[in-house]
């Protein structure tokens, strides 16, 4: 009988990050994967964590986990799929250990992803940008410090996680002021910075006094910032931004949305995807394709360009207020 929790033990010390050091946020991934498969078998067969053995995880009860996420949970299938990559890189690792279990663990390994559908990408537009940007109460310190982190996070499209970690140090100002941050994969990126945002946050830490090694936008108690307290700051100005700009209403405002609405800005400017990905810090260059085909405005141009010479580039007008109004509904 194999027990499961000396292989766990080693797939995460050994494995993850001894051998492939991966970063705080792959393993936090994979520990939160294994806390909810380990409660989720505990509530099945019975028994502690600490007693199963690596029989009891066989292909059924995997399954039976993942439709758990997506009925009990509410888990999207992309957070399906996420969860199931871990498990899998356990059992791929649990095969060199445990020869003598190929049979289930192959049949682990066998369980597919699950496709879904690939919606556009939602983005804001100039004035939704400037409608949130101004929700922020300025007169306030957590208004100056939301306004500071959200202009950064829609001009350079950083991550939130990203966001978070910065520290004083890692902002360059002067000629050629950027931000620098270690992104996804260990990826280290600079990032160029509009002279606006170099204004606000040069101020922003004058205002602080923040030293070199200061988060750049602590909290109150000068920590770090989660990433669910930026999730709901920007909730929080997204919802004070609808009562003067109404098409905000109809978006669901994420710090992952000024993300997109960063590339969306670059590729309407004419930015080549390939300066787009690196800007982002994607790991290829067809990531950066959802915003090509996210952007209606310039397909609408390409359309214009096929249009016969003698047929006028332009929308529908109705002819008549009443029919304009009837048009509207």
């Amino acid at each position: 009988m194999t027990s499961l929790a000396p292989i766990l033990q080693a797939f995460f010390t050994e494995r993850l990050q001894r051998q492939k050091q991966a970063s705080p946020r792959t393993i936090s991934a994979y520990r939160d994967t294994f806390r909810l498969l380990l409660g989720f078998t505990h509530q099945r067969l019975g028994k502690a964590p600490s007693d199963l053995l690596l029989d009891d995880l066989d292909a059924l009860l995997i399954g039976e986990f993942l439709d758990h996420l997506e009925k009990e949970r509410g888990n999207t299938v992309r957070t399906r799929n996420q969860r199931l990559a871990a498990i899998r890189s356990f059992f791929r690792y649990a095969a060199h250990r445990e020869p003598a279990h190929s049979a289930l663990i192959q049949r682990v390994l066998a369980i597919p992803q699950k496709r879904f559908d690939r919606v556009l990408v939602k983005f804001l537009t100039r004035e939704e940008v400037t409608a949130l940007l101004g929700a922020s109460d300025r007169t306030t310190w957590l208004g100056r410090r939301d306004h500071a982190l959200m202009l950064l996070a829609e001009q350079t499209g950083l991550r939130v996680s990203e966001l978070t970690g910065l520290r004083v140090q890692d902002y360059v100002f002067g000629t050629g002021a950027h931000i620098r941050c270690l992104g996804k994969g260990r990826k280290e990126r600079c990032t160029p910075i509009l002279r606006k945002t170099v204004t606000v946050l040069t101020e922003w830490i004058k205002e602080n006094n923040l030293e070199p090694s200061d988060w750049l936008f602590p909290t109150r108690r000068r920590t770090r910032l989660s990433n669910d307290a930026v999730q709901r700051l920007v909730a929080r100005h997204a919802d004070t931004a609808r009562q003067s700009c109404p098409s905000l209403a109809a978006k669901n405002v994420t710090p992952h949305v000024l993300r997109h609405t960063s590339a969306v800005q670059l590729l309407q400017a004419g930015v080549d995807r390939t300066v787009i990905a690196l800007w982002l810090g994607h790991e290829r260059i067809e990531t950066t394709q959802m915003y090509l085909d996210a952007d209606l405005a310039m397909k609408e141009r390409a359309l214009a360009r096929t249009a016969p010479p003698e047929v006028g580039a332009r929308r529908y007008k109705p002819p008549d207020k009443l029919l304009a109004f009837l048009v509207g509904l």
